[in-house]
């Protein structure tokens, strides 16, 4: 009832395979699989970068934040 049996889910397969064939399939599969490990790859070593970045601003101000109170004991 309204949802995909079985048997029409192999009859949709089977048209597929005729259509394309398996090594179009294969290769469209291998694409496919590259193509996330690519992505993900990607989205890894941008938030590696974007780490990197924030210790070096937080770094930063951390050293700002020590000369202004050195400062300040001198000015006193």
């Amino acid at each position: 009832m309204g949802g995909i049996s079985i048997t029409q889910l192999l009859i949709i397969v089977a048209i597929v395979v005729l259509l394309f064939g398996t090594k179009k399939l294969r290769t469209l599969g291998s694409d496919l699989g590259e193509s996330v490990k690519g992505f993900k790859k990607a989205m890894a070593d941008d938030n590696k970068e974007k780490d990197a970045e924030f210790k070096s601003l937080s770094d930063d101000s951390e050293t700002t934040a020590k000369t202004e109170k050195a400062k300040d004991k001198e000015q006193a």
